[in-house]
C-alpha cells in the first residue's frame, strides 16, 4: 500500500463518519462539498472533514482509494458511500439517516 493510500486508510478507519471534501464545513469550496456538509448537519451526524485543497496528494489518491472520480467522498464505518449526488438519494429515502443511526454517530443516536 502507498504512502497516501495508508493515510487515507488511516483517517477512514479512524473516524466513524469523514467527508473528503474542497475546503471545510465553515467555507467549503464547491456546491457538491456544501450540500454534502448540509446533509450530515441536517442529519445531527458527528463527523470529521478533510480538506484535499489542502493536500494534492490525498486529493488525487483518495480516487484511487475508492474507485470514485469525484469529490466530496463520504465514508461511514469505515465503508465508502458516495458522493452528494448518492448522499442526497440516501437522505431523501432516509437510508443515509439510518445508516449514522445504526453506527451510532448522530446526536439522537
Amino acid at each position: 500500500m502507498s504512502d497516501v493510500n495508508q493515510r487515507i486508510s488511516d483517517i477512514v478507519k479512524g473516524n466513524d463518519v469523514v467527508l473528503f471534501m474542497k475546503g471545510t464545513p465553515l467555507f467549503p469550496q464547491c456546491g457538491f462539498s456544501s450540500r454534502a456538509i448540509a446533509i450530515l448537519d441536517h442529519c445531527g451526524a458527528k463527523y470529521e472533514t478533510v480538506d484535499v485543497l489542502q493536500d494534492m496528494e490525498i486529493r488525487q489518491g483518495i480516487k484511487g482509494y475508492s474507485d470514485w472520480p469525484t469529490i466530496p467522498q463520504l465514508y461511514v464505518g469505515g465503508e465508502f458511500v458516495g458522493g452528494s449526488d448518492i448522499m442526497m438519494e440516501m437522505y431523501e429515502a432516509g437510508e443515509l439517516q439510518q445508516m449514522l443511526a445504526d453506527k451510532g454517530v448522530t446526536q439522537e443516536g
